[in-house]
């Protein structure tokens, strides 16, 4: 059980004044890959607070860990009721239920168990999330094991508890927020309490990756009052990248930005043929080709928007952009 529910929180603003989590941005896609690395040293997830410095130079990169998203099938759907993507990584695979406002756990599988969310699915977060934010929710559902099975309950609270800079290896971050999640079940058989599990978990998002760019967990199972703790750390593998690869120049860009009056387009928009405009919380606000390379946004109310290129056989990339 030691590894158990490290995916229940592992897994998820180019010139915003602070980095929110939304759906459009953030939510995963079926078809994407991570890639990952496992880090060395400890990670120090001390710092707490607006405007902090997550010092964490010391971390060195680690064994590679890809992370990959799918459909889930008919089978796993009736399993894992409500699933609408499947995460596989580390060994283990997760189901997820995507709403409007959620990402939410269906059913996790590992080498040494299965639960299943069948009763109250857990959230993993909600849209959007920005510094400041915290929820609690209650989860419950069924449990098996070698060792046994039965039903676990319990809650889950999580806090946008920290922003500021990230210093990982050699690379700076600026514009970070911490997503901190704290899973705590109790398991049962027969209705009677045969151990917890308390996860315990970080994760660090910017506004120019989709993914964290840092997270851990540490999850500590308690069964007939022997505890067992066990830790994991995982970094996108870019954070370690050579300076030069790391700069590389995207394969196109929006301008001006911030704008008033139009968006215009430079670089290869070959893959896309239509541009949708969301609001930070995921709302669409305007659908738009780009036959003409530009789209009008005089009529838009002064704010930050995500704009989503999309097309038949590419996958959809989104880009921040400024209303002024």
């Amino acid at each position: 059980m030691k590894t158990t529910l490290f995916f229940l929180c592992a897994s998820a603003a180019v010139l915003s004044a602070q980095t929110t989590i939304t759906k459009v941005f953030n939510d995963p896609l079926i078809g994407e890959t991570i890639n990952n690395v496992n880090v060395n040293e400890t990670v120090n997830n001390s710092a707490t607070g607006a405007n902090t410095t997550f010092t964490n130079s010391s971390l060195t990169q680690g064994s590679a860990s890809v992370t990959t998203y799918s459909a889930p099938s008919a089978g796993e759907i009736t399993t894992f009721p409500g699933s609408t993507l499947k995460m596989v990584g580390g060994g283990s695979t997760v189901y997820y239920k995507q709403t409007a406002t959620k990402l939410e756990i269906t059913g996790l599988v590992t080498t040494d168990a299965t639960l299943n969310f069948s009763s109250n699915n857990g959230t993993f977060i909600s849209y959007p999330a920005g510094f400041g934010f915290s929820e609690n929710d209650a989860a419950a559902g069924t449990f098996s094991s070698t060792a046994g099975s039965g039903n676990f309950s319990g809650t889950i609270t999580i806090d946008a508890d920290a922003s500021g800079t990230l210093l990982i290896g050699s690379k700076t971050y600026t514009n970070v927020l911490r997503i901190k999640s704290v899973q705590n079940f109790n398991l049962t058989v027969f209705g009677f309490s045969v151990g917890t599990v308390v996860n315990t978990a970080y994760s660090y998002y910017d506004s120019v990756h989709k993914f964290p760019l840092l997270s851990t967990t540490n999850a500590v199972i308690t069964v007939q009052g022997n505890p067992q703790s066990t830790n994991i750390a995982q970094a996108l593998n870019e954070t370690f990248l050579a300076v030069s690869d790391f700069t590389k120049k995207d394969s196109f860009k929006i301008y001006p930005n911030p704008a008033s009056d139009f968006i215009e387009f430079q670089g290869d928009l070959s893959k896309y043929s239509t541009a949708n405009i969301y609001s930070l919380d995921g709302k669409l606000i305007k659908m738009s080709d780009l036959k003409s390379g530009k789209i009008q946004i005089s009529e838009l109310p002064p704010a930050s928007y995500f704009i989503e290129f999309s097309g038949n056989k590419s996958q959809s990339e989104s880009v921040k952009f400024i209303k002024k």
